[in-house]
């Protein structure tokens, strides 16, 4: 289905998606160029360079690298709000982070945007949605003023497996969706950046029934890869490519009233080479708007 097809698609099955434009946000590390850990001082910096394009960032684990400790101050001090985040795979990794939230939000409840519990679990098949339900639960419960939920790949949602979550009664999804990980050369990119999330989006509304209008939903991941980049399959890398996808897409999804976190903010050059589900090495220390040294990319306006 052609691009414009998918939008008016979008905006027939939700109607309230076009009365407002989605808000932009950024996937951010917590690791500096040299892998050491960001401090308060680092996400000062990271929200200078970012402050004329949006005060909303996404964040993984609040324990490591003391995430959550140091974020929360930076945000405060330079007016931004950030989504904060749990691995709830292991009991270890999710007792560190859940421990690390109960430290650093009680009184600073109005810097966090949202709590994700999880990040791609489902699609890893590190957990099941009975348990990672069990798991947003805990974390709802400790902070009822707080909007709490899930992060998942697109298909995770749109195939049924995170059903019993929002059959459990949680409202706040965020659904990543990456063309370039389906190997789209960039002419298909949108439609199929569109269809994912189209996807996902009706599928989470049709199990939520009476409760859909509770849904917060929006997208967690996309982006692509600029120059340095490592190609996958029929997906090139490349900054001009990038913008494109920027523009083209990301710009689109934004206008139909999507919010949408690009990944990610800057370059991590700290990443090791890993292996592609094609089995072939990847580069994937180029996925930022930013350099690592918080230079910016490429043009963002979107299109009138």
């Amino acid at each position: 289905m052609r691009a414009a097809g998918l939008i008016s698609l979008l905006a027939a099955a939700s109607p309230a998606l076009v009365a407002a434009r989605g808000t932009l946000g950024f996937a951010l590390g917590n690791e500096n160029p040299d892998a050491t850990c960001k401090s308060v001082a680092d996400y000062k910096k990271d929200f200078d360079a970012l402050k004329d394009l949006t005060t909303l960032v996404r964040t993984y684990s609040a324990s490591n690298c003391d995430t959550a400790k140091n974020i929360i101050p930076a945000a405060k001090a330079k007016g931004f709000k950030v989504v904060l985040g749990v691995w709830p795979d292991s009991d270890e990794s999710f007792n560190q982070d859940f421990d690390a939230l109960k430290a650093a939000i009680p009184g600073n409840e109005g810097v966090v945007d949202g709590i994700t519990v999880g990040s791609e679990c489902l699609y890893r098949g590190d957990i099941t949605a009975q348990k990672l339900l069990k798991r947003i639960n805990q974390v709802k419960n400790e902070f009822p003023s707080i909007t709490v939920g899930t992060v998942d790949s697109w298909n995770k949602f749109a195939d049924g497996t995170a059903d019993p979550i929002v059959q459990g009664g949680v409202t706040y999804f965020l659904v990543n969706g990456f063309a370039y990980w389906q190997g789209q050369e960039i002419k298909n990119a949108t439609a199929t950046y569109f269809d994912d999330i189209a996807q996902a989006k009706a599928r989470i509304e049709q199990v939520a029934g009476d409760s859909a209008s509770k849904i917060k939903f929006g997208n967690g991941e996309t982006g692509w890869p600029t120059d340095g980049g490592s190609d996958y399959g029929a997906a090139k890398a490349g900054t001009k490519l990038a913008q494109t996808y920027y523009k083209n897409a990301v710009c689109a999804m934004l206008t139909w009233g999507i919010d949408v976190f690009y990944f990610e903010a800057f370059d991590e050059t700290w990443k090791p080479k890993s292996i592609g589900d094609n089995g072939e090495e990847m580069d994937e220390t180029h996925w930022g708007l930013f350099t690592d040294d918080r230079k910016i990319k490429f043009d963002t306006s979107c299109p009138n």
